[in-house]
């Protein structure tokens, strides 16, 4: 499959959507936050200073999925009707993200999935860097795609 971000003189342009069918699309993305296990416990406790983290993280994530063509220069702007973030951990140093993003378009939500968890990465590190700087990001990854031309896709 050829890459089709470029114009007829090799520069970027946005892909012309325009006569692609509107068919429904989900997309998952996750990503993990690793920490000192007290740092999770922490979170967990709700006794970070800044509030509650997850809840931010939350709000955060959900905010960055709507506002991805803001950031990401070939990113079209969606009507996302569906945006779903989720916590878990292993119990001692790991938080796991996990975001779902829909909508009914003529492009998928790939981007949003993996914004939306970034965005939800990056607010547990701003709101607990005070008590842990050393704290690790990822990796962030698709795990999901369903809808569009180029079919469903799982990782595996």
């Amino acid at each position: 499959m050829g890459l089709t971000h470029f114009n007829e003189q090799g520069r970027a342009r946005m892909v012309d959507i325009t006569d692609k069918e509107i068919t429904s699309r989900t997309a998952v993305a996750h990503t993990k936050v690793t920490m000192n296990p007290e740092t999770l416990e922490q979170i967990k406790a709700g006794k970070i200073g800044k509030g509650d983290v997850l809840a931010v993280a939350q709000v955060a994530a959900i905010m960055a999925a709507k506002k991805t063509a803001d950031w990401i220069p070939m990113c079209h702007p969606l009507p996302l009707t569906g945006i779903n973030v989720v916590f878990s951990d292993n119990g001692a140093d790991e938080l796991y993200i996990e975001g779902t993003v829909k909508t009914t378009g003529k492009t998928g939500v790939e981007m949003e999935a993996l914004t939306a968890v970034s965005a939800a990465a990056l607010t547990v590190y701003d709101m607990c860097k005070a008590l842990q700087k050393d704290m690790v990001i990822g990796p962030t990854q698709l795990v999901s795609k369903k809808g569009g031309k180029s079919g469903d896709y799982q990782i595996s």
